[in-house]
């Protein structure tokens, strides 16, 4: 129930994330941008001590193309997360 805030140094970026909901090892639920979207993050146990983790980002505004164009910068956005954080978590690079 407390914001955040998110930084992207090498990009001199950040926003304030607030974040609604955690249940533990599970799912984190948040808001974030202007305009402001949700996004939930659901954790699944997999076998051999692996994690199964899925993004889901809502409530683009705008046109059609607009809203594509979001869901896409999301995306990618979110991948290089997540290819960042396995690789600290894995090997304890930064990339």
């Amino acid at each position: 129930g407390k914001p955040v805030q998110w930084e992207w140094r090498m990009y001199g970026v950040s926003t304030t994330v607030d974040v609604s909901e955690i249940v533990r090892d599970k799912k984190i639920v948040m808001t974030w941008s202007d305009p402001p979207t949700t996004v939930v993050w659901t954790f699944t146990e997999m076998p051999g001590e692996a994690t199964f983790l899925e993004v889901g980002n809502f409530g683009f505004t705008g046109n059609g193309d607009e809203q594509v164009k979001e869901a896409v910068g999301s995306t990618g956005g979110f991948t290089l997360v997540l290819a960042g954080a396995k690789a600290w978590l894995e090997q304890g690079l930064t990339l």
